[in-house]
């Protein structure tokens, strides 16, 4: 008898479940996506249908079939198949998991899957009291994470973990699961309809299967007389873009380092359009307006610096007012740095000059400051040759006398190599004449009192 309730209580609980849990499927051949691994002889079917699989870290965006994976690897294996939840386990959750492991291999020769469901929620001691039983093979592990797990697993369990990257859904895998959605619901769709959705899903299969279950119900909220008629409802156009309004964007710490790195390429390349789009995104998902007004000004000296001096004047603005304006006005301070920035002309000139001068610095011998650039201010210092036959610049015609202001084992040498780009050409039109130009005799025969400064 107990055994007919629980059956019934589970055929409602699986008739009231969203639609994206009736849709699960049962066997490889009927996961959409993922071809890369799940195709024909690709490395995850094999080791799934061989049984064979070892502690893995499934990773990728939501709703790409992380934890689909898991329960068919479960149905597949002759293992027992324990699941956890890392927002809810604790380190007694994990340490209870192996003793009954280890019981049931003693008991039963049996081994055990640990499903571990955003894994990288895990602490460092929840990972580290996991390490012991996957290293042993007590545990097979299987960890889903949407978050790149070279930021959040710590090395030691994952290098012991193949990891698979699952890829977000393409439009034509969307297509499908709308198409199985539809059935399931028996409903229709128009085909605009279809597209819209499968468009605005960021390839997140679990997302389209709930957006097209709330536009099933606006469609039939819409068309009473369908339902009294026992015909299907039609999704149309409007009944997608309304249930779409509930569609948060999706921005994880992987978007965070990907989008930034997308704005920052956008602006050196020069695009104002891609870069106001990756600004858009970055508001939209709420990042934090400080991070980019920082980025901003980096990028100005990084990737402009002396083409365009004022860009970093204009991104040091732009930050200084995410301060004092705050958003969402501020948005409008960091739009006009990032069209200023992209538009700009383009050099690196100076952070590649640095980064030669460092290099320098870090592998050649250190010379000895030339004497006649060596402090001359205090006493006693003219006797120790400091500053002897130092030339003041402003002494001379146009404020610029050939002197060498570098150690003797690197004189001559050029770190900073100015390109033909905007304001920069000048400077280097500049330098150039200064290479070129003999000594010029000072103006006086006197020495200067700034010699000595």
């Amino acid at each position: 008898m107990e055994d007919l309730f629980a059956a019934a209580a589970k055929s409602r609980l699986e008739a009231r479940a969203p639609l994206a849990a009736r849709l699960r499927p049962q066997s490889l051949d009927e996961v959409v996506g993922q071809r890369n691994l799940l195709g024909p002889d690709r490395p995850l079917r094999r080791l799934v249908e061989a049984d064979r699989l070892s502690s893995v870290i499934l990773w990728g965006p939501p709703g790409t079939g992380k934890t689909t994976l898991a329960r068919l690897v479960a149905e597949a294996s002759s293992k027992e198949f324990v699941q956890l939840s890392a927002v809810s386990a604790s380190v007694r959750d994990v340490r209870a998991v192996i003793a009954e492991a280890e019981e049931r291999l003693g008991s039963h020769d049996r081994g055990t899957i640990l499903f571990l469901d955003e894994v990288h929620r895990f602490n460092k001691a929840q990972q580290d009291a996991l390490l012991p039983a996957v290293e042993s093979g007590l545990l097979i592990l299987i960890g889903a994470t949407t978050e790149n797990p070279f930021f959040e697993v710590n090395a030691p369990l994952r290098s012991r973990s193949t990891l698979f990257r699952l890829e977000p859904l393409d439009e034509d895998d969307l297509v499908v699961l709308l198409e199985r959605g539809l059935e399931r619901e028996g409903a229709t769709a128009t085909d605009d309809a279809i597209e819209y959705l499968a468009g605005r899903a960021a390839g997140d299969g679990r997302q389209v299967l709930t957006t097209l279950e709330v536009a099933v119900a606006l469609a039939a909220a819409a068309d009473a007389d369908a339902i009294d008629a026992g015909r299907p409802v039609t999704v149309e156009l409007t009944h997608a873009e309304a249930a779409t309004d509930l569609k948060a964007l999706r921005y994880g710490r992987d978007e965070h380092y990907d989008v930034i790195s997308a704005f920052i390429k956008s602006i050196r390349g020069s695009d104002p359009d891609a870069a106001l789009y990756w600004l858009a995104r970055m508001l939209t998902a709420g990042e934090d307006p400080r991070f980019i007004a920082r980025r901003l000004v980096i990028a100005a000296s990084e990737d402009i610096g002396m083409a365009d001096p004022m860009a970093l004047v204009v991104a040091d603005a732009a930050a200084r007012a995410v301060e004092f304006v705050g958003l969402p006005e501020a948005r409008i301070n960091l739009a006009h740095a990032t069209v200023h920035l992209a538009t700009a002309p383009k050099s690196n000139a100076a952070y590649a000059g640095l980064n030669a001068a460092l290099a320098d610095v870090q592998q050649r011998p250190a010379g000895e400051v030339p004497l006649h650039l060596r402090d001359a201010s205090y006493r006693g210092a003219a006797s120790l040759g400091h500053g002897k036959d130092y030339q003041y610049p402003h002494d001379h015609p146009g404020g610029w006398v050939e002197q060498e202001h570098l150690p003797d084992e690197i004189a001559e040498t050029r770190y900073y190599r100015p390109t033909d780009r905007g304001h920069e050409a000048n400077i280097a039109e500049r330098l150039s004449a200064h290479r070129r130009r003999p000594e010029s005799p000072p103006d006086h025969d006197e020495p200067s009192e700034a010699n000595d400064r």
